[in-house]
């Protein structure tokens, strides 16, 4: 899909603001930065509260669905916070098919973005 990039990033920044109200801290990598690290990892978002990690959050698009993104899904949902996956809500059946074959069914949990344009 063209624009993958700026559709990640856009929604790394929504997240950012949508959970502001139910965690005191999120630390986000947009794109390829590492500038908030989690146990030796950049995941996309970092959720806090009282300076206790409990998420780490994944935004994926539907060409970053693959066999080696799940094998860092794998790492990071052994790190000791809840993992969640953001992705497309077309993707949910590969997602999840994926997970079941990698092991990580039971260790993440996974929600679901569209993004709709209505015409006139």
């Amino acid at each position: 899909m063209k624009n993958e990039k700026l559709i990640h990033d856009w929604m790394v920044s929504y997240l950012n603001d949508r959970l502001s109200r139910d965690y005191d801290e999120i630390r986000i990598n947009l794109g390829e930065e590492k500038n908030n690290e989690f146990k030796g990892h950049y995941p996309d978002l970092v959720l806090m509260n009282h300076g206790m990690v409990l998420a780490i959050m994944e935004v994926e698009t539907e060409g970053s669905i693959t066999l080696e993104k799940a094998d860092e899904w794998k790492v990071l949902s052994g790190l000791g916070a809840k993992l969640i996956l953001m992705i497309p809500k077309t993707a949910k059946s590969k997602i999840i098919d994926l997970l079941w074959k990698k092991g990580l069914a039971d260790k993440a949990s996974v929600g679901s973005y569209e993004i709709s344009v209505s015409m006139p």
